[in-house]
């Protein structure tokens, strides 16, 4: 039904060189006066049922690259490829039946569960939106799938504000696994969460994922929590993926200036450990005007910055499956 790329890969998704950029606007015409480069230049693979995690603080483009990746928004260039096909520019009433395949869940449930819709509506809609099974088999099929999430019976007739926001989020995990996807995207979806209700959900979908054999992106800015989902971590700095790794080799050896202090802030449950803290300072640069050089020496004032300056910072494997972006003020 739709062109073919790749036929032979055995990649689930594939980003290559992904940029979403949005529109500045300004004057009395409102012309376009730059761009947010919320992700600008991004590629990376995700197997069949791996687990993908995404790092970085707030603001980095972690949540665009996810919306983006499974056409939410209109990537501005780059290449999509979902099990082989072109997905980049492929029209929504075309992508619709591939929507069976890949899901997201959003970091807020209570924004995206829709408050007027009983739990069962909310759970059954992608079922009447594709167009699956009558009402009697939706009926089933949502029972089915609330209990697999860890909710009551009752709970298909109640609305969204009556549970707890532990539970809201494994009603939106029951809708995103209606149709069976083999990817889920998943955006943050246990920072608003106390911290036992954030370990509850963590395992529930790591069931999910054992039974189901699902993949994940797995999008957070807390590596403890993303280093306890993810089989590789992907970390992201306005807008780039500077490093990309085994979880392990994240952990054991990072290469990267900005991953040893993310990991640096990771806390320690022994009060007697002692470890070098690396302290941030400045500010992050904008992703409107990002600077001419490497985006983490500016923001630092390393002193190798002026080496950076209109270069190619190449984005490099320094060992079997582990890549990082070479830069004279982030690499040691």
């Amino acid at each position: 039904m739709f062109p073919r790329m790749n036929p032979d890969s055995s990649r689930l998704l594939e980003i290559h060189d992904l940029r979403q950029h949005f529109p500045v606007r300004g004057g009395v015409m409102m012309k376009q006066i730059g761009a947010v480069k919320a992700v600008d230049g991004v590629s990376f693979h995700i197997d069949a049922a791996e687990t993908l995690g995404l790092v970085g603080e707030s603001g980095c483009g972690k949540s665009t690259l996810g919306k983006s990746a499974v056409r939410l928004l209109n990537p501005t260039s780059g290449k999509i490829l979902f099990k082989g096909l072109d997905i980049t520019h492929m029209s929504q009433r075309g992508i619709r039946p591939l929507r069976q395949d890949f899901q997201m869940v959003f970091q807020d449930p209570a924004e995206s569960l829709d408050a007027r819709m009983a739990v069962g509506e909310l759970v059954a809609e992608p079922l009447i939106i594709q167009g699956i099974g009558n009402r009697v088999y939706r009926q089933e099929r949502v029972a089915e799938l609330l209990d697999r999430v860890g909710l009551p019976g009752n709970a298909a007739g109640k609305f969204p504000f009556e549970f707890s926001g532990g539970q809201r989020q494994r009603i939106g995990i029951a809708r995103a696994l209606a149709l069976n996807p083999d990817l889920l995207v998943l955006d943050e979806p246990v920072s608003a969460l106390d911290v036992s209700v954030q370990s509850q959900v963590m395992n529930l979908l790591l069931e999910l994922q054992r039974d189901f054999d699902m993949s994940y992106l797995f999008i957070a800015h807390d590596l403890a929590v993303v280093k306890h989902m993810s089989d590789r971590i992907a970390v992201m700095y306005l807008g780039k993926i500077v490093e990309l790794a085994p979880a392990d080799a994240i952990y054991q050896n990072p290469r990267h200036a900005y991953t040893k202090a993310l990991l640096s802030a990771i806390p320690v449950p022994d009060p007697t450990a002692k470890r070098e803290r690396v302290v941030l300072e400045g500010d992050v640069p904008s992703p409107i005007n990002p600077p001419a050089g490497c985006a983490f020496g500016h923001r630092v004032n390393h002193p190798k910055y002026e080496e950076s300056i209109g270069q190619e910072l190449p984005f490099e494997e320094i060992s079997p499956g582990h890549w990082v972006q070479k830069c004279p003020c982030c690499i040691a």
